[in-house]
C-alpha cells in the first residue's frame, strides 16, 4: 500500500500539504486601465446579451434578452431549488433593477434577521469592489454587467445562508437545475483583460486531452494564486478545450466550502475537499473530525484514479503564493516534497497509466490574498481587472530522474525540484508577457505563448 489510508496522521499530512485555503471577503483596488474601451464580444457578459445567463438554467443557445428576462429565468431555477426543500424563495435580489435596489435589499434582509450582519457587510463590500473592478475595463456595458452578475451572485449567497449546502468529500459540479459552473465563469469573465492574457504551450493541453480519452490519469502540479484560479484556467481554455476545463477536479481547502461568499462559486467546480494543515488545530475539539474527513477524501481520490480518465489539479505548496516581503515580487511558493511524492505514488498504484505535468498560473492581480495567512474566515480581498495567464510543460517522469540517484530521498527531492523549476520558469515567462508588456514576444523555445480565443 503506497499510502496508509487508515492512518490519520499520514492522511492529514498528505492532504494538508496538497490542499490550498481560499476565502472571499473582498475589497477593491485602483488599477491603471489599459482596456482601451473594446473587449471581445465573447469575453464579456452584459445586459443586452443576458441570454447567456438564461443558459445557466435551460442550457440553450438563443438570442440576447434583457436583464429583467434573465433575472426571471434565474428565479425559475431558484424556485426549483427551493421547491425541493419546501422553502419559498424570496426575489429580493433578482427583482433588483438598480444598484440602489441591490444595496437596499441587503439592508432589508439584514434588518429582518435573515442575513447575519457580517455576511451582509461582506455582500455590500463585494458589490462595491466587483463594480469598481469591472468599471476599470471601461466597457460601455459594464454597469449592466455588474448589475446582472451581482444580482445572481447575491441571490445565490442569500439562498445558501437560508439553507446551507453541505459539500461531500468529493463534490461534483452542480450543473442543473441551476448551472453553477457557468455562473462562476460569467462572474469572473469581466475581470480578465483577454487582450493581455496568454496560454503557454496550448498543444500540450491537446496531448493531455488525448491521454484522458484513452483512460489515463493526469495530475497538474501547479502553483496557486487566488480563489479565481479554477475560473481563470477554464476561461483561458474554453475556446479550445472546454471539456478539459469542465472535467478538472480541484483539490480544495475547507475555507472555500465554508465561507458564505465562496460557497456558490465552489458549488460549480469538481472538488476534493479537505481541511488544511494550517488550520487543523484551530479548534482542538474538531481536530479528530478533520483528520477523519481528510482520510475519507484520500479514499475518494484513490477511487477516482482507479477508474481512470481523471484530471486533477493540485497545489503542493499547501497554499497561495505570496509576494516577497522585501522586494514585493510574486513567485510560486515552494512545493512540499512529501506532498508530491505521495501524489506520485498514489497515481502509480491506481492501476491506470498516470502522468504529472507542471502547470503555472499567473492571476494574482485579480484577487490577491492577504500578505499573511489568516485564521478567521472573511479575510479582506482585492478585486481587479487584469491580464492573466496559464502555461503547461510536458510531463516529467519520476523514474527518468530517479535513475540518476542511488538514494531514494535524493531522487524525490530532485523530482520535486524539477517540477518546481518548470513551474517557476513558465511563471516568469508569463510575467514578462503580462506585467512586462512583452506579449507573445516573451515566448521561448520551451514555452510558446498564444491567445487561442482570438
Amino acid at each position: 500500500m503506497i499510502l496508509s489510508i487508515s492512518s490519520s496522521s499520514t492522511a492529514t499530512n498528505f492532504a494538508s500539504a496538497l490542499f490550498p485555503r481560499v476565502s472571499t471577503s473582498r475589497i477593491s483596488c485602483s488599477v491603471n486601465s489599459a482596456a482601451g474601451g473594446v473587449w471581445r464580444r465573447s469575453c464579456f457578459l452584459c445586459a443586452s446579451k443576458l441570454r447567456g445567463m438564461a443558459d445557466l438554467l435551460d442550457e440553450k443557445k438563443s438570442s440576447f434578452t434583457s436583464s429583467g428576462a434573465a433575472a426571471d429565468a434565474v428565479t425559475s431555477s431558484s424556485t426549483s431549488d427551493f421547491d425541493q426543500r419546501d422553502v419559498a424563495p424570496p426575489r429580493t435580489f433578482l427583482d433588483a433593477r438598480s444598484e440602489q435596489d441591490l444595496l437596499l435589499g441587503i439592508k432589508k434582509e439584514a434588518e429582518a434577521g435573515r442575513l447575519p450582519r457580517n455576511v451582509a457587510e461582506g455582500m455590500e463590500e463585494l458589490y462595491h469592489n466587483y463594480r469598481n473592478a469591472v468599471f476599470v475595463s471601461e466597457h460601455p456595458e459594464a454597469n449592466e454587467t455588474v448589475l446582472s452578475n451581482m444580482a445572481v451572485a447575491l441571490d445565490r449567497i442569500f439562498m445558501d445562508v437560508r439553507d446551507p449546502f453541505e459539500f461531500a468529500a468529493y463534490h461534483e459540479a452542480i450543473r442543473e437545475p441551476f448551472d453553477y459552473y457557468m455562473f462562476g465563469q460569467n462572474y469572473i469573465r469581466p475581470l480578465i483583460d483577454f487582450r493581455n492574457s496568454y496560454v503557454g504551450n496550448i498543444s500540450v493541453f491537446s496531448e493531455i486531452e488525448k491521454k484522458i480519452q484513452q483512460g489515463e490519469n493526469v495530475i497538474l502540479i501547479s502553483n496557486h494564486q487566488t480563489e479565481a484560479d479554477p475560473a481563470v484556467i477554464a476561461l483561458l481554455l474554453e475556446s479550445t478545450h472546454p471539456h478539459l476545463a469542465e472535467d478538472l477536479i480541484y483539490v480544495a481547502g475547507d475555507r472555500v466550502i465554508t465561507d458564505p461568499l465562496s460557497k456558490p462559486f465552489s458549488m460549480g467546480r469538481n472538488l476534493l475537499c479537505v481541511y488544511s494543515k494550517k488550520h487543523m488545530n484551530d479548534d482542538p475539539e474538531l481536530t479528530d473530525m478533520k483528520k477523519k474527513a481528510n482520510t475519507k477524501s484520500l479514499k475518494e481520490m484513490a477511487f477516482l484514479l482507479r477508474s481512470g480518465s481523471k484530471i486533477i489539479w493540485i497545489a503542493p505548496s499547501g497554499g497561495r503564493d505570496r509576494p516577497d516581503p522585501v522586494t514585493k515580487e510574486w513567485y510560486p511558493a515552494p512545493f512540499d516534497i512529501s506532498a508530491v511524492d505521495n501524489m506520485r505514488r498514489l497515481v502509480e498504484h491506481a492501476g491506470k497509466p498516470g502522468h504529472l505535468y507542471p502547470l503555472a498560473i499567473l492571476c494574482h492581480e485579480i484577487m490577491p490574498p492577504p500578505f499573511k495567512v489568516e485564521k478567521e474566515i472573511g479575510e479582506k480581498r482585492v478585486i481587479c481587472f487584469h491580464g492573466t495567464g496559464i502555461s503547461i510543460a510536458h510531463k516529467i517522469s519520476y523514474h527518468e530522474i530517479a535513475s540518476a540517484f542511488e538514494d531514494s530521498e535524493e531522487a524525490k527531492k530532485a523530482y520535486v525540484e524539477s517540477l518546481y523549476s518548470s513551474v517557476s520558469e513558465q511563471y516568469n515567462i508569463l510575467k514578462f508577457a503580462i506585467h512586462g508588456k512583452q506579449g507573445m514576444k516573451a515566448s521561448t523555445p520551451t514555452v510558446s505563448l498564444s491567445q487561442p480565443w482570438q
